[in-house]
Protein backbone atom coordinates (compact mmCIF):
# COMPACT_ATOMS: atom_id res chain seq x y z
CA UNK A 1 0.00 0.00 0.00
CA UNK A 2 1.61 3.67 -0.55
CA UNK A 3 0.17 6.28 1.85
CA UNK A 4 -0.42 9.25 -0.59
CA UNK A 5 -0.64 12.39 1.66
CA UNK A 6 -1.93 14.15 -1.33
CA UNK A 7 -5.39 12.57 -1.34
CA UNK A 8 -6.25 15.06 1.62
CA UNK A 9 -4.99 18.22 -0.27
CA UNK A 10 -7.43 17.47 -3.94
CA UNK A 11 -9.62 20.45 -3.34
CA UNK A 12 -10.81 23.50 -1.21
CA UNK A 13 -12.99 22.00 1.27
CA UNK A 14 -10.66 18.68 2.19
CA UNK A 15 -7.56 21.06 2.74
CA UNK A 16 -10.12 22.84 4.83
CA UNK A 17 -10.89 20.00 6.94
CA UNK A 18 -7.25 19.01 8.35
CA UNK A 19 -5.68 22.42 8.12
CA UNK A 20 -3.76 22.37 11.07
CA UNK A 21 -3.50 26.54 11.94
CA UNK A 22 -5.86 29.44 11.29
CA UNK A 23 -5.53 33.11 11.41
CA UNK A 24 -8.61 34.30 13.76
CA UNK A 25 -8.73 37.95 13.84
CA UNK A 26 -9.25 37.93 18.09
CA UNK A 27 -5.79 36.28 17.98
CA UNK A 28 -4.44 39.53 17.19
CA UNK A 29 -3.68 42.62 18.60
CA UNK A 30 -3.25 45.89 16.98
CA UNK A 31 -0.32 48.38 18.19
CA UNK A 32 -1.30 52.37 17.58
CA UNK A 33 0.49 55.86 18.66
CA UNK A 34 -1.00 58.25 20.13
CA UNK A 35 0.48 61.98 20.59
CA UNK A 36 -0.26 65.47 21.84
CA UNK A 37 -2.24 67.83 19.30
CA UNK A 38 -5.78 67.74 17.72
CA UNK A 39 -6.79 66.46 14.30
CA UNK A 40 -3.70 64.80 13.24
CA UNK A 41 -3.57 61.53 11.74
CA UNK A 42 0.20 61.66 10.17
CA UNK A 43 1.06 58.38 7.96
CA UNK A 44 5.29 57.17 9.42
CA UNK A 45 6.89 57.58 5.90
CA UNK A 46 9.16 53.86 7.07
CA UNK A 47 5.43 52.20 8.05
CA UNK A 48 3.17 52.97 5.14
CA UNK A 49 -0.66 52.62 6.61
CA UNK A 50 0.13 53.39 10.23
CA UNK A 51 -0.09 56.57 11.77
CA UNK A 52 0.48 59.08 14.42
CA UNK A 53 -2.75 59.53 15.88
CA UNK A 54 -4.35 62.57 18.47
CA UNK A 55 -6.41 61.61 21.31
CA UNK A 56 -9.39 62.53 18.72
CA UNK A 57 -8.30 60.71 15.58
CA UNK A 58 -7.30 57.72 17.68
CA UNK A 59 -10.97 57.72 18.71
CA UNK A 60 -12.00 57.93 15.32
CA UNK A 61 -9.48 54.86 14.46
CA UNK A 62 -10.38 52.88 17.54
CA UNK A 63 -14.60 52.94 16.42
CA UNK A 64 -12.54 51.94 13.01
CA UNK A 65 -11.32 49.45 14.40
CA UNK A 66 -14.28 47.89 16.41
CA UNK A 67 -16.26 47.84 12.56
CA UNK A 68 -13.76 45.67 11.62
CA UNK A 69 -14.24 42.81 14.85
CA UNK A 70 -10.75 44.31 16.66
CA UNK A 71 -11.11 44.30 20.05
CA UNK A 72 -7.39 44.51 21.14
CA UNK A 73 -4.93 47.31 21.13
CA UNK A 74 -1.81 48.12 22.52
CA UNK A 75 -1.17 51.71 23.12
CA UNK A 76 1.91 53.16 22.61
CA UNK A 77 2.30 57.37 23.68
CA UNK A 78 4.70 59.89 22.55
CA UNK A 79 4.75 62.50 24.45
CA UNK A 80 6.22 66.25 23.98
CA UNK A 81 8.05 67.47 27.25
CA UNK A 82 11.01 64.44 27.99
CA UNK A 83 13.74 63.85 30.84
CA UNK A 84 16.23 62.08 31.79
CA UNK A 85 13.52 59.71 34.46
CA UNK A 86 10.46 59.87 32.15
CA UNK A 87 8.19 61.66 34.23
CA UNK A 88 5.27 62.18 31.98
CA UNK A 89 4.97 58.06 32.01
CA UNK A 90 4.11 58.65 35.72
CA UNK A 91 1.70 61.43 35.34
CA UNK A 92 -2.40 60.94 34.86
CA UNK A 93 -1.81 64.05 32.79
CA UNK A 94 0.06 62.25 29.84
CA UNK A 95 -0.70 61.20 26.62
CA UNK A 96 -0.94 57.92 27.38
CA UNK A 97 -3.18 58.29 30.70
CA UNK A 98 -5.63 60.85 28.80
CA UNK A 99 -6.12 58.59 25.81
CA UNK A 100 -6.84 55.71 28.09
CA UNK A 101 -9.70 57.68 29.94
CA UNK A 102 -10.87 58.65 26.63
CA UNK A 103 -11.38 55.32 24.66
CA UNK A 104 -12.65 54.03 28.14
CA UNK A 105 -14.99 56.86 28.61
CA UNK A 106 -16.60 56.69 24.61
CA UNK A 107 -15.54 53.15 23.61
CA UNK A 108 -15.64 50.72 26.83
CA UNK A 109 -15.88 47.33 25.07
CA UNK A 110 -12.06 47.88 23.65
CA UNK A 111 -9.55 46.07 25.43
CA UNK A 112 -6.82 47.67 25.57
CA UNK A 113 -2.97 46.65 26.91
CA UNK A 114 -0.76 49.61 27.73
CA UNK A 115 3.32 49.30 26.44
CA UNK A 116 4.42 50.04 30.11
CA UNK A 117 8.27 51.28 29.72
CA UNK A 118 10.38 54.45 29.93
CA UNK A 119 12.36 55.20 26.47
CA UNK A 120 9.53 57.29 24.65
CA UNK A 121 9.85 59.50 27.54
CA UNK A 122 13.31 59.90 28.66
CA UNK A 123 16.08 62.13 26.98
CA UNK A 124 18.62 59.91 26.66
CA UNK A 125 15.75 57.28 25.23
CA UNK A 126 17.33 54.43 27.36
CA UNK A 127 14.30 52.35 28.95
CA UNK A 128 14.82 53.61 32.29
CA UNK A 129 16.80 55.44 34.98
CA UNK A 130 20.77 55.52 33.70
CA UNK A 131 23.10 55.83 36.53
CA UNK A 132 26.34 58.01 36.63
CA UNK A 133 28.10 54.94 34.70
CA UNK A 134 25.77 55.05 31.70
CA UNK A 135 23.79 51.69 32.73
CA UNK A 136 20.76 51.42 33.15
CA UNK A 137 19.86 51.06 37.20
CA UNK A 138 17.46 48.04 37.06
CA UNK A 139 15.86 47.94 40.53
CA UNK A 140 15.69 51.82 40.47
CA UNK A 141 13.37 51.24 37.36
CA UNK A 142 11.46 48.66 38.99
CA UNK A 143 10.70 51.08 41.48
CA UNK A 144 9.32 53.59 39.02
CA UNK A 145 7.77 50.62 36.75
CA UNK A 146 5.75 49.67 39.42
CA UNK A 147 3.98 53.53 39.79
CA UNK A 148 3.99 53.73 36.21
CA UNK A 149 1.85 50.62 36.13
CA UNK A 150 -0.50 51.72 39.28
CA UNK A 151 -1.24 54.63 37.51
CA UNK A 152 -2.31 53.00 33.87
CA UNK A 153 -3.96 50.41 36.40
CA UNK A 154 -6.18 53.65 37.57
CA UNK A 155 -7.14 55.25 34.44
CA UNK A 156 -8.69 51.97 32.37
CA UNK A 157 -5.87 49.81 30.91
CA UNK A 158 -7.00 45.90 30.99
CA UNK A 159 -3.30 44.81 30.56
CA UNK A 160 -0.01 45.53 31.58
CA UNK A 161 2.83 44.58 29.23
CA UNK A 162 6.16 45.84 30.49
CA UNK A 163 8.64 45.84 27.45
CA UNK A 164 12.21 47.39 29.35
CA UNK A 165 13.60 43.59 30.18
CA UNK A 166 14.27 44.72 33.36
CA UNK A 167 15.17 41.76 35.84
CA UNK A 168 12.52 41.60 37.66
CA UNK A 169 9.75 43.53 36.39
CA UNK A 170 7.14 40.96 36.33
CA UNK A 171 7.27 40.31 40.06
CA UNK A 172 7.82 43.93 41.35
CA UNK A 173 4.27 44.64 39.19
CA UNK A 174 2.72 41.59 40.06
CA UNK A 175 3.24 42.75 44.23
CA UNK A 176 2.85 46.21 43.37
CA UNK A 177 -0.82 45.93 41.64
CA UNK A 178 -1.80 43.08 44.27
CA UNK A 179 -0.99 46.28 46.55
CA UNK A 180 -2.69 48.47 44.96
CA UNK A 181 -5.71 46.72 44.44
CA UNK A 182 -5.52 45.54 40.87
CA UNK A 183 -5.25 41.73 41.67
CA UNK A 184 -7.23 40.96 38.51
CA UNK A 185 -4.85 43.13 36.12
CA UNK A 186 -3.34 40.27 33.74
CA UNK A 187 0.65 41.24 33.07
CA UNK A 188 1.73 40.17 29.29
CA UNK A 189 5.42 40.26 29.94
CA UNK A 190 7.70 40.87 27.08
CA UNK A 191 9.23 37.71 28.43
CA UNK A 192 11.90 36.86 25.44
CA UNK A 193 13.03 40.14 24.00
CA UNK A 194 15.81 40.45 21.64
CA UNK A 195 18.36 43.10 20.95
CA UNK A 196 17.61 43.51 17.06
CA UNK A 197 17.83 45.39 14.04
CA UNK A 198 14.40 44.95 13.40
CA UNK A 199 13.19 47.56 15.91
CA UNK A 200 14.40 50.64 13.78
CA UNK A 201 11.26 51.72 11.96
CA UNK A 202 9.26 51.87 15.44
CA UNK A 203 12.00 53.60 16.81
CA UNK A 204 11.35 56.29 14.39
CA UNK A 205 7.64 55.92 15.03
CA UNK A 206 8.24 56.34 19.41
CA UNK A 207 11.20 58.56 18.73
CA UNK A 208 13.02 56.38 21.03
CA UNK A 209 16.57 55.76 19.87
CA UNK A 210 19.21 55.87 22.59
CA UNK A 211 21.36 59.00 22.40
CA UNK A 212 24.53 56.66 23.59
CA UNK A 213 24.85 53.04 23.78
CA UNK A 214 22.43 50.25 22.63
CA UNK A 215 20.16 48.33 25.07
CA UNK A 216 22.16 45.10 24.85
CA UNK A 217 22.87 44.86 28.19
CA UNK A 218 19.57 44.22 29.36
CA UNK A 219 17.66 43.03 26.20
CA UNK A 220 18.22 39.39 24.98
CA UNK A 221 21.45 38.35 23.10
CA UNK A 222 20.17 36.47 19.50
CA UNK A 223 22.39 34.04 19.61
CA UNK A 224 21.00 32.68 22.50
CA UNK A 225 19.05 30.04 22.87
CA UNK A 226 18.75 28.52 26.20
CA UNK A 227 19.00 32.02 27.75
CA UNK A 228 15.86 33.18 25.96
CA UNK A 229 14.14 30.23 26.92
CA UNK A 230 15.10 31.25 30.83
CA UNK A 231 14.32 34.94 30.49
CA UNK A 232 10.10 33.68 29.60
CA UNK A 233 10.60 30.98 32.41
CA UNK A 234 11.45 33.41 34.78
CA UNK A 235 8.77 35.60 34.18
CA UNK A 236 6.29 32.46 33.94
CA UNK A 237 7.40 32.12 37.47
CA UNK A 238 7.54 35.38 38.66
CA UNK A 239 3.72 35.61 37.96
CA UNK A 240 3.15 36.56 34.05
CA UNK A 241 0.06 36.05 32.56
CA UNK A 242 0.69 36.00 28.82
CA UNK A 243 4.68 35.21 27.72
CA UNK A 244 6.03 37.00 24.29
CA UNK A 245 8.69 36.58 22.20
CA UNK A 246 9.87 39.64 20.20
CA UNK A 247 10.18 40.06 17.39
CA UNK A 248 8.95 36.78 15.75
CA UNK A 249 9.93 35.97 11.70
CA UNK A 250 13.60 35.84 13.03
CA UNK A 251 12.88 33.54 16.55
CA UNK A 252 10.21 31.28 15.52
CA UNK A 253 12.60 28.77 16.71
CA UNK A 254 12.29 30.02 20.10
CA UNK A 255 8.59 30.47 19.58
CA UNK A 256 8.58 26.95 19.16
CA UNK A 257 10.85 26.29 22.32
CA UNK A 258 9.20 28.35 24.66
CA UNK A 259 5.85 26.92 23.24
CA UNK A 260 7.12 23.37 24.19
CA UNK A 261 7.74 24.59 27.95
CA UNK A 262 4.83 26.42 29.18
CA UNK A 263 1.11 25.99 29.14
CA UNK A 264 0.44 29.52 29.21
CA UNK A 265 -1.00 31.99 26.55
CA UNK A 266 2.69 32.65 24.22
CA UNK A 267 2.17 36.15 21.95
CA UNK A 268 4.78 37.20 19.48
CA UNK A 269 5.07 40.79 18.14
CA UNK A 270 6.05 40.96 14.33
CA UNK A 271 7.75 43.87 14.60
CA UNK A 272 8.18 46.85 12.42
CA UNK A 273 10.93 46.00 9.98
CA UNK A 274 9.28 42.79 9.50
CA UNK A 275 6.07 44.95 8.18
CA UNK A 276 8.51 47.99 6.62
CA UNK A 277 10.03 45.19 4.71
CA UNK A 278 7.17 43.14 3.60
CA UNK A 279 5.57 47.13 1.84
CA UNK A 280 8.69 48.29 0.66
CA UNK A 281 8.11 44.54 -1.28
CA UNK A 282 4.71 45.33 -2.03
CA UNK A 283 5.71 48.60 -3.53
CA UNK A 284 8.57 47.11 -5.50
CA UNK A 285 5.84 44.77 -7.29
CA UNK A 286 8.35 42.04 -6.63
CA UNK A 287 6.38 39.51 -4.45
CA UNK A 288 2.78 38.35 -4.17
CA UNK A 289 2.13 40.79 -0.98
CA UNK A 290 -1.61 39.32 0.64
CA UNK A 291 -0.10 35.75 0.19
CA UNK A 292 3.58 36.30 1.81
CA UNK A 293 2.21 38.65 4.55
CA UNK A 294 -0.28 35.53 5.27
CA UNK A 295 2.33 33.37 5.21
CA UNK A 296 4.30 34.66 7.80
CA UNK A 297 1.44 35.14 9.92
CA UNK A 298 0.46 31.25 9.56
CA UNK A 299 3.89 30.53 10.44
CA UNK A 300 3.82 32.54 13.96
CA UNK A 301 0.90 30.41 14.51
CA UNK A 302 2.53 27.13 13.23
CA UNK A 303 5.27 27.95 15.67
CA UNK A 304 3.61 28.32 18.45
CA UNK A 305 1.96 31.48 19.26
CA UNK A 306 -1.52 32.02 20.59
CA UNK A 307 -1.38 36.08 20.15
CA UNK A 308 -0.12 37.89 17.01
CA UNK A 309 1.05 41.71 17.14
CA UNK A 310 1.35 43.17 13.82
CA UNK A 311 0.64 46.20 11.87
CA UNK A 312 -1.13 43.83 9.59
CA UNK A 313 -4.03 43.58 11.39
CA UNK A 314 -6.20 45.83 9.98
CA UNK A 315 -5.09 44.22 6.59
CA UNK A 316 -5.96 40.53 8.00
CA UNK A 317 -9.57 41.82 9.26
CA UNK A 318 -10.36 43.38 5.73
CA UNK A 319 -8.88 39.76 4.04
CA UNK A 320 -11.26 37.68 6.71
CA UNK A 321 -14.37 39.49 6.02
CA UNK A 322 -14.03 38.85 3.04
CA UNK A 323 -12.68 35.68 2.79
CA UNK A 324 -9.93 35.80 0.84
CA UNK A 325 -8.16 32.99 2.76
Amino acid sequence: MMRRLRRLRLNEHSRGLVRENRLDITDFIYPLFVVEGERIRKEIDSMPGVFWLSIDELLKEVRDLQSLGIYHILLFGIPKHKDSSGSEALSDKGIVARALKAIKRDIPDIFVSVDLCFCEYTSHGHCGIVDKSGSVDNDATLEISVEQASMLASCGADMIAPSGMMDGVVRALRYGLDKAGFVNLPIMSYSTKFASAYYGPFRDVAQSAPSFGDRKTYQQDPANRREAIMESLYDESEGADILMVKPALSFLDIVRDIRERTLLPLAVYNVSGEYAMLKCAQKAGIIDYENVMLENLISMKRAGADIIISYHTKEVAELLRANRF
